[in-house]
């Protein structure tokens, strides 16, 4: 069985039951398809340029009641601690600070690379700020974290990338909590012992996001990202430690057509990924890429059960859902 999270009709987020069985004869139909080198057709549906651009009536939402969101804020600032979903204006942010959750990112507030799709301010970063493990540890123990969720900006600046930050901060956090930790590095840029450092430190979840399909690759992300390092960083993660759950995200809405995401997602599950997230791209302001298309909540489930079907033990998948969405229920 896998474990399948899905959005439904009236928009909430459930789990479903489904036999991977069911699913795989179709999907592996359309792997086979894109692998013979037929030519995939243009996605349907265009979004406009508009802006704020009209949204379908899927991606509206009720603001969660009460004031927790803003206990989650006022620590975040008082730390001085970024997290993912203020810089990369998430809309799940709300729901999340509500909940008294969120995922902090650690090596400053400025990325070195130039992704389209990314809010994150660019430029040269500052210095790694020492003191940062410690407080994000003392955040995840003031919010009740039982799943701590780290993410990064992008430090092509820094000879490991970041790792040893990584590594320091997991220290911090195992020193005060007995969470499970869940990290959400770059792709160190091709450094394959920045990654062996990473797995040394045991975090439960490596996650790092895939974005998108290889065609769109090169238009979507910045040019130092490859396809054929992010398969080969997955199996070296599993090779360094088989224990470590793999996990990896994709957005859709970016000109993807089905073909292409499922050739896409087989290339995944070869590279032993264990754990997916499907969510549809949101455009976060006009200097942003826009959205090609905006994928319906059942299309969402169709393609949960096909990933199913192609060997994913667990698939979250609908509109609102990113990365690090109910993270901890995705592992447990």
């Amino acid at each position: 069985m896998s474990d399948l999270y899905v959005w439904d009709e009236e928009g909430e987020f459930r789990v479903q039951d489904l036999a991977a069985r069911e699913a795989a004869p179709e999907a592996a139909a359309h792997v086979q398809s894109i692998r013979a080198g037929q030519s995939p057709p243009q996605p349907s549906g265009d979004a406009g340029q508009e802006w704020p651009p009209r949204l379908p009536r899927w991606l509206k939402r009720n603001v969660p009641k009460g004031n927790a969101n803003h206990f989650t804020s006022r620590l975040v600032q008082d730390l001085q601690l970024a997290t993912v979903c203020e810089h990369a204006r998430c809309p799940n942010r709300m729901e999340c600070y509500a909940q008294k959750t969120a995922t902090f990112m650690i090596l400053g507030q400025v990325c070195t690379r130039r992704c389209r799709f990314c809010s994150v301010r660019k430029g040269k970063p500052s210095p790694v700020d020492a003191d940062e493990p410690r407080r994000v540890a003392e955040a995840a123990v003031k919010l009740g974290l039982r799943h701590v969720v780290i993410t990064c900006v992008t430090r092509d600046d820094l000879p490991d990338g970041g790792a040893e930050h990584f590594v320091r901060t997991i220290e911090a956090i195992r020193a005060v909590s007995d969470a499970t930790i869940e990290v959400l590095p770059s792709d160190f840029a091709g450094n394959g012992q920045a990654v062996d450092r990473l797995v040394a430190a045991r975090p439960e979840v490596y996650n790092h996001n895939s974005e998108t399909v290889p065609r769109l690759f090169r238009e979507v992300r910045a040019r130092k990202a490859s396809w054929s390092w992010t398969l080969a960083m997955f199996r070296r993660i599993k090779a360094g430690n088989a224990a470590i759950r793999t996990k990896t995200g994709l957005m859709l809405g970016l000109g993807e057509t089905r073909e292409e995401l499922l050739a896409a997602l087989d290339d995944l599950a070869s590279a032993r990924v264990e754990m997916l997230t499907l969510g549809q791209y949101l455009q976060p302001s006009p200097a942003q890429m826009p959205v090609v298309r905006y994928v319906p909540p059942d299309e969402f489930a169709e393609l949960a059960e096909l990933a199913s079907g192609l060997g994913f033990q667990q698939v979250a998948a609908g509109p609102f859902v990113r990365s690090s969405y109910h993270a901890r229920g995705m592992l447990t």
